[in-house]
């Protein structure tokens, strides 16, 4: 599927064939979205941009040569839009193409801040003169999905950290949980500073406007994700308390057991050792000697438990 944003006036317009843009003109065009692009809406919109578009596994390369290069004047940048799918976390490539004011998008999923702000653009069309301005939008709002994420997964920590400060029973299930809260923080975090980089590529190419407007945009937006970047290691340091305390208690329960099980046992072992002993001692010739024996370390095993359970040590 193709939109095709632009001006007509003072007004902002969006059609959705890309036959049209002959009849548009360039100049007059402000933001391209492709959501699952046809193979010839891709040729028709690389024809009409004069550049290629990137293939979907070239989007989701890791390398930074590939998250953020410039070419014939064109500035290609590609980032992951994070959305929670259950426990885990989702990230979804996102292409952005930047060529003489002209923002292209390219994306497989459809993304609810898109949808939102392409209503807007059309609402508030004097607030969005070019592709750059709509670009600063989309990342402002995506900082914002961010910043809810983050506000999520440091609730999650505080519900784990009171489960154990309560002493929850902790299964594989709770440990299952912890894990793939670990693994979501840093997801984020890695997202999170995805998007430091490419901004700050962008500020630094000699391809971005020189407006102080849009470029104060792009420096609150880089002091957002640090702000996220310190909230997001706090948030992972909580994690990693939370999940020390989990060792902690864990080897203190069985420490407690093994020495609950050793002073239970030591009063009945010391009069066996007596009694084990090569030695003439009391009742020794008696029959029933053994008997009594059995029971009065039966009766000093039973003493400690009560003992144990009076002073509430079990």
């Amino acid at each position: 599927m193709i939109k095709i944003f632009y001006r007509r006036g003072k007004e902002i317009l969006v059609s959705q064939s890309e036959t049209e843009f002959a009849a548009i003109g360039k100049e007059n065009v402000l933001w391209i979205d492709l959501l699952q692009p046809s193979g010839e809406q891709k040729r028709t919109v690389e024809a009409f941009l004069g550049t290629e578009i990137q293939s979907r596994a070239e989007a989701e390369e890791i390398e930074s040569s590939s998250r953020f290069f410039e070419e014939d004047g064109v500035i290609f940048a590609n980032t992951n839009f994070l959305s929670p799918a259950d426990d885990a976390m989702l990230m979804d490539p996102v292409s952005f193409i930047l060529s003489a004011g002209i923002l292209t998008t390219v994306r497989e999923i459809p993304l609810r801040s898109l949808d939102t702000l392409q209503l807007k653009i059309q609402a508030l069309p004097d607030q969005f003169p070019d592709g750059f301005t709509t670009f600063v939008e989309i990342m402002d709002k995506r900082v914002d999905l961010d910043a809810d994420i983050v506000e999520l997964i440091s609730k999650d920590v505080s519900q784990f950290s009171k489960r154990i400060n309560q002493q929850e029973d902790i299964n594989e299930e709770f440990l299952l949980d912890i894990n793939q809260l670990q693994e979501n923080a840093m997801t984020v975090r890695e997202n999170i500073v995805d998007k430091q980089r490419l901004i700050s590529n962008i500020l630094k190419s000699k391809l971005c406007p020189r407006d102080p407007e849009l470029r104060g945009d792009l420096n609150i937006i880089l002091q957002d994700i640090a702000s996220l970047i310190n909230h997001t290691n706090f948030t992972f340091e909580r994690l990693q308390d939370t999940v020390l305390g989990i060792i902690n208690l864990d080897q203190n329960n069985i420490m407690k057991i093994f020495t609950f099980v050793s002073l239970l046992l030591m009063p009945a072992t010391l009069v066996a050792s007596f009694y084990g002993m090569n030695v003439t001692l009391p009742f020794a010739d008696k029959w029933w000697a053994w008997l009594a024996l059995f029971l009065l370390m039966v009766c000093l095993i039973i003493s400690i438990w009560i003992i144990f359970k009076h002073k509430k040590m079990l």
